[in-house]
């Protein structure tokens, strides 16, 4: 029995020893590797610029559109009736001021009677333009190539102005964000290259540093990093998470 106690007594130590000895390994391991967040390079929500009713929407969620293309129309018939009428004020509006001028060179027409129709015209004619910029806003066209995110209309609903329609991503290679310790600050600056591997995928991808933020924030004692993909990857999507080694960044 005494033999056994003295066996044990020497062997315990041997396991606190090799315990201490990789403990500050693995702690130094996870030191060094900050979570990331998967992000669209562009993203935008596109909201209603008038009160209309939806006569087509052209957006399913997941679904890629070219830069240019429709993606919402709403009823244009009372837009365009106004459009016209103005654009028919300013044709009269120039045969006045056309007549006047003629009247004016037979010593039948004042100056102010020229200048007052003058400015009739000016006056349609902005009337013109502000009707031809209520039917523009009739359709709602992708600012650039992407995909859409969110969905928040239906074909035909009556919607107002600021109304939230689509959520859009912008196509290409994507960045990440992480929140970097202060303390770690040294160690990635921009251009610095970064090996992420992200939660969703198991896979490891490549990126670099495009911007540091010009301060810590005085509570997490963080700084936030962007940093950019180095291609596109047709298996990562925004929002994915992931973690990315610092040790390893050069």
């Amino acid at each position: 029995m005494r033999t056994f106690a003295a066996r044990l007594f020497l062997f315990v130590p041997f396991i606190a020893c090799a315990n201490a000895a990789t403990a500050p390994v693995d702690a130094q391991v996870q030191s060094s590797q900050v979570r990331v967040q998967v992000v669209a390079s562009l993203d935008t929500t596109l909201s209603s610029p008038a009160t209309g009713r939806i006569t087509k929407l052209n957006a399913t969620l997941g679904e890629g559109f070219s830069k240019g293309q429709v993606l919402v129309a709403f009823d244009c018939d009372e837009a365009e009736a106004r459009l016209k009428m103005a654009q028919a004020e300013l044709s009269g509006a120039q045969e006045t001021m056309e007549a006047r001028l003629r009247m004016q060179g037979l010593e039948q027409a004042s100056d102010v009677e020229v200048a007052v129709a003058a400015a009739a015209v000016n006056k349609a004619r902005g009337q013109v333009d502000l009707q031809q910029a209520q039917v523009s806003q009739c359709t709602i066209k992708a600012p650039w190539a992407g995909r859409v995110a969110k969905v928040h209309v239906k074909n035909f609903m009556s919607v107002t102005p600021g109304q939230p329609l689509l959520d859009l991503v912008m196509s290409g290679p994507l960045r990440l964000r992480l929140n970097l310790p202060s303390r770690m600050i040294g160690r990635v600056g921009k251009g610095t290259a970064l090996n992420v591997t992200i939660d969703e995928t198991g896979k490891t991808y490549e990126a670099r540093v495009v911007a540091v933020n010009s301060r810590v924030d005085t509570v997490s004692q963080t700084v936030e990093v962007e940093a950019a993909v180095a291609k596109s990857y047709p298996d990562l999507l925004p929002g994915m998470s992931g973690v990315v080694d610092l040790s390893t960044a050069h």
